[in-house]
């Protein structure tokens, strides 16, 4: 469980991104949505302890992230996964990309490209294994910047935008293994302009504008309203 209280988020530039905003994120999955500026991503970086809210309280698992000791942040902080709108890739291949971060876990590394295969094929880009990151499509580098996510299975897994650049046929494989991912217990929180994706996958949406939250609930109950 994540929870928000009382949270405000101020740029260094002076803008407000957030503005009081109190919820709890619960099991299943959780769609944020509303306009651009709207605060969405600053919200699921918050979320994902990459942004210290400048007022108010963030508690993942009943704890305050940022009240612990620095040698205690970064094995906390791989109970949450966020994947950029724009996919970061590192130099390398397709598999040298998604083993990273089981590498750095301690994974072996056959036991790590098995694992990667088995997403890769769940996401139907099993066919970019070998390819370099270079020559990836927009959406094909999206595809892997997920894999590479999901691979972790985390407890928390943030996207933003996740379906941005996917074609069709990804899209849809995507929106199955989220939806069985979090059958199995994964939290996820999507931020997204895409209600139909929310509608279709969301247990819970969060409704945000200029900042605030406008609207949070049971996904039914709320984009009924909008």
């Amino acid at each position: 469980m994540i929870e928000v209280k009382n949270l405000w988020f101020r740029y260094p530039n002076g803008t407000v991104a957030l503005k009081d905003i109190t919820l709890t994120i619960n099991d299943g999955v959780t769609a944020v949505v509303g306009p651009n500026a709207s605060g969405k991503t600053t919200l699921l970086k918050v979320l994902g302890l990459l942004y210290r809210p400048t007022k108010g309280d963030v508690k993942v698992d009943g704890v305050n992230y940022w009240e612990l000791s620095k040698g205690l942040r970064e094995s906390f902080r791989r109970r949450i996964v966020y994947v950029h709108e724009k996919p970061i890739l590192i130099r390398g291949t397709v598999i040298d990309n998604v083993i990273y971060g089981l590498l750095i876990r301690g994974y072996e590394r056959d036991e790590a490209i098995d694992k990667a295969i088995h997403v890769l094929r769940e996401l139907g880009i099993e066919y970019l294994v070998s390819k370099r990151t270079k020559e990836l499509s927009a959406g094909e580098a999206q595809a892997v910047a997920l894999a590479r996510a999901i691979v972790l299975k985390p407890k928390y897994l943030l996207l933003d935008e996740p379906t941005a650049n996917l074609d069709l046929s990804k899209r849809r494989a995507l929106m199955r293994l989220l939806k069985e991912l979090s059958d199995e217990g994964l939290n996820i929180v999507v931020a997204t302009h895409d209600q139909l994706l929310a509608a279709k996958l969301a247990k819970y949406v969060v409704v945000l504008e200029e900042g605030r939250l406008v609207s949070y609930g049971l996904v039914n109950e709320v984009l009924k309203g909008l």
